[in-house]
């Protein structure tokens, strides 16, 4: 039962965001600063499914200026466990396919996010160069997911290199976005309390060192510095759990 009341509750307000956004997002489209403003009303949503979160966002986090951010890619979940640690003018890289889902894909473009086509090389390489430019013309962010898929509980999967070859051309710091693992398969929607989750954002990595030619050696230690921090937390959560301060 409960379950059937959350996903009432989750689809109506999702309808409710998606199109009074939509109508707001008309007057300004495809302003930057619209990403983190919705991001923000459907990290809301975690409360609804009785996800405690945990943030680590550096104070000053806002004043890093344009960057690339990366998160792992772990599940639908996602979108509620770290889209409170997007900031201003910040905009994510999607398939294009997503304008397809009905009220949050026109509100995704609205938005002022990147739109690709995964099925095709030569657009998926042209998207590159497109992040790179918007991030110099327009001062913005970008927000990737390095892994290019959802890892559903298999760990931290390898990372291609677009968010890579964009930073450097960009000339722009990476900052890694690292969310504990412990949602994997954890969360009981006809359970009042599920999962703690710990959302934390590392310092920006200077990209001014590295070459094109350096950019998989670039993509490796941003890996391995990710996946330790993801290790970590999740040590951190079991440890909390065993001393019971979670259910």
């Amino acid at each position: 039962m409960l379950a059937i009341i959350r996903g009432i509750i989750v689809i109506l307000f999702s309808i409710v965001v998606c199109v009074c956004g939509g109508i707001y997002c008309l007057f300004k489209p495809r302003n930057p600063d619209h990403v983190m403003v919705f991001g923000n009303m459907f990290g809301r949503l975690s409360k609804i499914f009785g996800i405690k979160i945990i943030e680590r966002i550096p104070a000053d986090a806002k004043n890093y200026g344009p960057s690339i951010y990366i998160g792992n890619h772990q599940n639908n979940y996602d979108m509620i466990t770290m889209s409170n640690a997007v900031q201003p003018g910040t905009v994510t890289v999607g398939k294009r396919s997503l304008v397809l889902i009905p009220f949050f894909g026109q509100l995704y473009w609205l938005t002022g996010n990147i739109l690709i086509d995964r099925n095709n090389r030569a657009k998926a390489h042209g998207t590159i160069t497109q992040v790179v430019e918007q991030i110099q013309k327009r001062r913005i962010s970008v927000w990737m997911f390095p892994e290019g898929t959802r890892s559903r509980g298999r760990g931290l999967l390898p990372f291609k290199t677009g968010a890579f070859h964009a930073a450097i051309s960009a000339g722009v710091p990476i900052i890694p976005v690292c969310v504990s693992s412990i949602t994997n398969g954890n969360i009981k929607l006809n359970r009042w309390n599920n999962s703690t989750v710990i959302v934390e954002m590392l310092p920006p990595i200077d990209t001014s060192g590295y070459t094109k030619e350096q950019v998989r050696e670039l993509a490796e230690y941003c890996h391995q510095m990710m996946k330790d921090k993801i290790d970590a937390l999740d040590e951190e959560l079991a440890a909390m759990k065993k001393q019971g301060k979670y259910s």
